[in-house]
């Protein structure tokens, strides 16, 4: 009778503490310690005070992480740049890959016992389910558009939201700061099968706002209800032009068709180009990165190559 009374009290000591149940909705409970609860895009999770193995699914995530001072122990990859982004810098290739954005791969990350997994309900709904079986979820609900409110949310669950703040504001000044122009920048990307422009509420169009520089009117995409990016076929390549022009390409398909449009008749008559004023950027940076560090990182191209 002893020994089963001292099983049942401490049986209530767990209980107490808030460990070993899952609240609806709310993933996989930590198996012991304290947790807070974080409302995000899919609802409410319990997620533990202290973390030791984080799982990314976006690349955003990963930028979120480096900024925190923290590395994830695996990380989904874009679908066309299986790599670690280079910018993060060598701490970082010791993560361990899960997968695509698009597919995470779910044994992999069951693998690595995290013990909180952040992803994107535009990217992995239909994964949520599965992944709150291995591991607290959190989801933010878009991507690019809503990077700041993304970070600030990632960063509380991860603990660390008053320094994301921080780091937001830092950005947030520098950008107001820097020194104004009256160049028009382009903003081109190539994609494996097309070439888009990208608008006022892309991550690099947001930093671009930011820091007040004007863009062409074709990429203001007034009359489009989605103002992230639009395509242009290789015949009309000349409503890519602006003063300046900053190109990247996702992948290596999409760098051998800049090289094939770049070195074509329509391209260099660009007046961006004729000038001298079209540079390659890192795609990592000005597209994957979709974060405080990426974002610095575009302002420091800003710099470099706009004159007042």
């Amino acid at each position: 009778m002893r020994k089963i009374a001292t099983l049942v009290a401490a049986a209530l000591v767990l209980s107490a503490c808030g460990t070993g149940t899952t609240p609806p909705g709310g993933g996989a409970a930590p198996a012991s310690g304290q947790t807070r609860t974080i409302k995000h895009a899919m609802g409410e999770t319990q997620v533990p005070v202290t973390l030791q193995r984080v799982v990314v699914l976006d690349t955003d995530k990963l930028d979120t992480m480096f900024t925190l001072g923290l590395t994830p122990a695996g990380a989904a990859q874009a679908s066309q740049n299986t790599k670690i982004p280079t910018y993060l810098g060598p701490g970082f290739a010791g993560v361990k890959a899960v997968g695509t954005t698009q597919e995470p791969d779910l044994d992999a990350i069951r693998a690595l016992q995290p013990d909180l997994i952040l992803g994107s309900k535009f990217r992995q709904e239909k994964f949520y389910n599965e992944l709150t079986t291995i591991a607290p979820t959190v989801f933010t609900e878009l991507v690019g558009v809503t990077w700041k409110e993304n970070f600030l949310l990632d960063a509380d669950a991860l603990g660390k939201k008053a320094e994301a703040q921080a780091a937001l504001d830092k950005y947030k000044q520098r950008a107001a700061d820097l020194k104004r122009t009256s160049q028009k920048v382009s903003i081109v990307r190539f994609m494996p099968d097309e070439i888009r422009v990208y608008g006022p509420e892309s991550f690099s169009g947001i930093v671009l706002g930011d820091a007040g520089v004007p863009r062409p009117e074709r990429q203001q995409l007034a009359d489009k209800k989605d103002k992230r990016f639009d395509k242009v076929s290789p015949e009309r390549v000349q409503e890519v032009d602006g003063d300046v022009i900053f190109v990247s390409a996702y992948g290596e398909k999409a760098a051998q068709r800049q090289a094939e449009i770049t070195a074509g008749p329509l391209w260099t008559k660009l007046s961006a180009v004729a000038a001298g004023r079209s540079y390659v950027v890192d795609d990592e940076v000005w597209m994957l990165g979709i974060g405080v560090t990426a974002a610095g990182k575009i302002l420091d191209d800003l710099t470099k190559h706009l004159t007042a």
